[in-house]
């Protein structure tokens, strides 16, 4: 039988940055699915406060070069690789020298968030949906960790739903503890109409707050994991009323087998429209 492929997505993972929440929650994630039999690939954005040498960060020049326009604009997508050996594993970057040189992950040096995390967001997820299918690995799952992948249920729902190869592919999403405060650029439906968005999609954008973007994609996953152990009464009462599958939340010693059959309970759904 062949390995069920699961894509996993966070905007930080350890040790490539500081232990938290999500950057553990995203090392052991794929660890626990590829001990389930899974196949796996793990992609992060390349910040440049990441020491490559001290990891091991080399260019994949085959995957490189491609431009993707964001509003308008063309930037070059750059893809590096680095491996975790404790884990067994492989990190893939997505690297733009505009979106992604300064030496921070999403805020600046006086703790203010940039203002173009919503175009930041967008190129991530967009580099990692053509970088996969340029290495001709078709994913089953794309689990998602941190609001800064949120978007890419939409992109899987939307301008990526009748791309064959990702026919099929179901999308879950890791709710956690951590939010943006301030809301993004106000232009955003009008950026996502300008990357091929419909208005089946785009009516239904109701905010730029986490809040709003966050119950948004809410109605276009296939799975909900609750992976904080507790989360604001806004974000608990997005997972309470999610029509897709939800997992709540669970110790670590529970994770591994868990986590893998959520996954194969997603897959044996039609996917949602």
């Amino acid at each position: 039988m062949e390995k069920k492929k699961i894509l996993f997505i966070s905007q930080e993972t350890h040790p490539f940055l500081p232990k938290s929440e999500i950057s553990e929650n995203a090392l052991l994630s794929p660890q626990l699915a590829q001990s389930e039999g899974k196949e796996i690939r793990a992609f992060m954005p390349r910040y440049g406060c990441i020491n490559e040498r001290r990891h091991q960060l080399h260019e994949v020049i085959r995957l490189s070069g491609q431009n993707l326009s964001i509003d308008d604009q063309d930037y070059p997508l750059i893809i590096k690789v680095a491996s975790v050996s404790a884990a067994r594993m492989q990190v893939y970057f997505i690297d733009n020298e505009e979106f992604f040189k300064r030496k921070f992950v999403t805020v600046d040096e006086n703790g203010k968030e940039f203002k173009d995390n919503d175009e930041r967001s967008m190129f991530f997820c967009r580099g990692v949906l053509e970088t996969v299918k340029k290495l001709g690995w078709k994913p089953d799952v794309i689990h998602c960790h941190g609001w800064f992948t949120a978007l890419m249920a939409l992109y899987i729902k939307g301008t990526y739903a009748k791309d064959p190869h990702f026919a099929g592919t179901k999308v879950v999403y890791s709710l956690y503890n951590n939010t943006f405060e301030t809301n993004w650029d106000k232009r955003l439906s009008e950026k996502l109409k300008f990357e091929g968005f419909e208005s089946d999609i785009l009516d239904q954008i109701e905010g730029t707050s986490c809040v709003e973007i966050t119950k948004l994609i809410a109605k276009h996953v296939d799975g909900l994991i609750m992976s904080s152990e507790s989360v604001s009464d806004e974000y608990q009462k997005i997972y309470d009323e999610a029509s897709c599958h939800k997992l709540p939340f669970m110790g670590e010693e529970e994770q591994a087998k868990t986590l893998s059959e959520f996954f194969d309970k997603v897959l044996e759904d039609t996917v949602l429209v």
